[in-house]
């Protein structure tokens, strides 16, 4: 019998222990430096979209995320895994909780509101979110690193809407949106002011309630000539911008669109429409939430020059009975640039009455941002939970609770007692 054999067995076992370890710590320093993750979800709904990892590594600095939300809240843990998939992809970015209740001066510095919010800072500039998924949380980078002040003109002088008005038929918390995003609305007056401004990026005109004066018009359809981009917002029956339509080929039809359809969503006034489908169009790509606009006016389109007109807002299931009643207008000026242009038969769906109703704010941005050449701001629809309804006939229900309630009960107690006899013989 060789002794010796038994000392070398013993070391080859320990260093070969050894080098299993090291193997290990190794590969759990690589998986820190490297990690490796699967989505399995049915929608991919733990990755960000191309959209979002392409942004992120446009950005230089820092980005510090601040959510002021109430201990023990579950969005808290929400929020967090979301942050924690930006991680993945820009190690920089920063996330801190904070308790309202902590900070009482601070929440009423910040109007945070009984809810919360959250707040992203780059660059020095900071935005302010209600709600945060993927898609907002995203826009709002976009919006901070480009955060140069962009101007707007609403016209005035005429009993239109104001962008800082408090009625109810104003626009002031629309123009609260915009200028969160670093959009400054001005009103200007034509009948004093010779020209529009040249650092205008776009005119919007809002159901005016006189008709305008000669030269107005004339100012607004030079405008147009030149190029200028313009929001149109109109009401039924008021035929105080029929010259300017003209010009781009659309005109008002007569009364106001009726939607039956309106019932099935508790609205007993059918002048109010529900658009819940949209044409395709890139002011509407990936839009899945219902839009109110209360009374409004169907339009026509006819070709009358360059501009190619495609319609943005509908009703109707086909062909036969469709009313259209928002059209986006483009033609290229020179060979870079583009003139856009969007007509509404409505301006209420804006006013501070129904901003907040279902996703009239969404659709109000939306069409801005077009109409501002804002194309970069990212389209990422929402990621819906696949179905998670289970549904049985009678005879699986019987059979799962026979299983549950009879089998395996038991199965049980038939397989402890085959244990215990057995233990009994010995």
């Amino acid at each position: 019998m060789n002794l010796s054999a038994h000392p070398i067995q013993t070391f080859k076992r320990g260093m070969a222990s050894l080098a299993l370890l090291c193997a290990i710590g190794t590969l759990a320093w690589i998986s820190t430096r490297h990690p490796l993750q699967t989505d399995i979800t049915g929608n991919a709904g733990n990755t960000l979209s191309i959209a979002t990892q392409k942004l992120l590594i446009s950005l230089p600095d820092k980005v510090d995320i601040t959510a002021y939300i109430k201990r023990g809240q579950p969005l808290r843990m929400q929020i967090a895994q979301l942050v924690d998939r930006y991680r993945r992809h820009k190690a920089d970015v920063s996330l801190q909780f904070i308790d309202p209740d902590d900070q009482p001066e601070k929440s009423r510095e910040l109007d945070l509101g009984a809810e919360g919010a959250v707040i992203v800072d780059y660059q020095g500039h900071t935005e302010k979110l209600k709600f945060i998924d993927e898609s907002t949380l995203s826009n709002a980078l976009l919006h901070l690193a480009h955060a140069n002040q962009r101007w707007i003109s609403f016209l005035s002088g005429h009993g239109e809407p104001s962008p800082d008005g408090i009625a109810n038929f104003d626009l002031g918390q629309f123009g609260k949106e915009l200028a969160g995003r670093n959009i400054k609305a001005l009103t200007i007056n034509l009948a004093t002011l010779p020209t529009i401004p040249d650092n205008s990026t776009l005119l919007v005109i809002a159901a005016p309630a006189v008709p305008l004066l000669a030269g107005e018009v004339k100012i607004i359809s030079q405008y147009i000539q030149r190029g200028g981009n313009l929001l149109l917002l109109l009401e039924p029956d008021k035929p105080h911008l029929n010259t300017v339509l003209q010009q781009l080929g659309i005109r008002t039809l007569p009364g106001s669109i009726i939607d039956s359809s309106a019932r099935l969503y508790g609205i007993n006034n059918p002048g109010f429409i529900l658009a819940s489908s949209y044409p395709a169009h890139a002011i509407t790509r990936g839009l899945q939430i219902i839009t109110l606009y209360p009374v409004a006016a169907a339009l026509e389109y006819r070709q009358t020059g360059s501009f190619h007109a495609e319609p943005l807002l509908s009703i109707g299931s086909n062909a036969h009975d469709t009313q259209v009643f928002g059209f986006a207008l483009s033609r290229a000026i020179g060979k870079t640039d583009q003139q856009r242009i969007v007509v509404v038969g409505d301006s209420d769906f804006l006013s501070n009455t129904y901003l907040g109703n279902v996703g009239n704010l969404d659709m109000g941005l939306r069409i801005i941002n077009w109409l501002m050449h804002d194309d970069r701001f990212i389209d990422i629809p929402p990621k819906i939970a696949t179905d998670k309804r289970l549904q049985l006939t009678q005879t699986a229900v019987a059979v799962l609770g026979f299983g549950f309630l009879i089998a395996l009960p038991l199965t049980l107690i038939g397989t402890g007692f085959v244990i215990w006899h057995q233990r009994k013989r010995r």
